[in-house]
């Protein structure tokens, strides 16, 4: 029934030499030894020491021939940068003054953030300034545009007609002592601390009538900067600024 169980004829050839022995499979023998890993490793290598000894012979070469090396950089020719401002010393600044405020502290500023540099250098100098708890004299600009006429006449009476107004604006004693930068360095230095010296003590609190804003509501037009006439109409209020508003009369230096 079953036929007898005999040895197979068919020959197995030996596959240790090569994982592919069959001659269909001859291609992809010969990629599969192109592709080796090993060849790559060993081209990378050899890519890499090429590479690493002409390194080598360069920076021999630079260290053998004097005219490679950096020579010393000449002196007296430095030239400042074109983009840095200097700000002259206070002894070199033109004599700009302030009549009638020989005995407190003049500060031009605004409180307005549009532009955020200039209310970060205002809010610093007047914290300054308030902690050496002496008469300031705060005239902000945004609140009162009168007081931009005052700076421009002041600068241009004292010789500064064309210099670039910014703010904050400080003036010790009626003297002129420059912006930001000259406060914090003064103050850094200790030198602020002796001209204020002698200055008038202010009242600590805060003042009761305008809670510290220094302006208040123009009693005649009720802060509308309008009056009504008979006869004439509407016309501006003279006795307020462009905002209807007035100086406190009771923390006014």
């Amino acid at each position: 029934m079953w036929r007898p169980w005999a040895k197979s004829t068919v020959k197995i050839h030996d596959t240790s030499s090569s994982p592919f022995s069959f001659p269909t499979f001859k291609d992809i023998q010969n990629l599969c030894t192109e592709d080796h890993p090993s060849s790559h490793i060993k081209k990378s290598s050899s890519i890499f020491h090429r590479v690493r000894v002409a390194n080598t012979f360069l920076r021999s070469l630079a260290l053998s021939l004097p005219e490679l090396k950096p020579g010393p950089e000449p002196e007296n020719n430095a030239s400042p940068t074109p983009n840095k401002t200097t700000t002259p010393p206070l002894q070199q600044q033109p004599s700009i003054t302030i009549p009638g405020t020989d005995k407190r502290i003049v500060v031009y500023y605004t409180s307005l953030r549009v532009v955020r540099s200039t209310f970060e250098d205002c809010k610093i100098v007047l914290s300054i300034l308030r902690g050496f708890r002496v008469l300031i004299d705060e005239r902000d600009l945004s609140m009162d545009s009168s007081f931009l006429n005052e700076l421009n006449q002041i600068f241009s009476n004292g010789g500064g007609c064309g210099r670039k107004l910014t703010l904050p604006r400080v003036f010790i004693g009626g003297r002129y002592m420059g912006g930001a930068e000259e406060t914090r360095q003064l103050n850094e230095s200790g030198e602020l601390k002796k001209i204020i010296e002698g200055l008038p003590v202010a009242d600590s609190g805060v003042c009761e009538v305008c809670c510290g804003y220094r302006f208040i509501l123009c009693g005649q037009c009720n802060g509308s900067h309008k009056l009504y006439i008979e006869k004439a109409g509407f016309k501006s209020c003279t006795a307020c600024n462009e905002n209807g508003l007035i100086r406190c009369p009771s923390c006014a230096v």
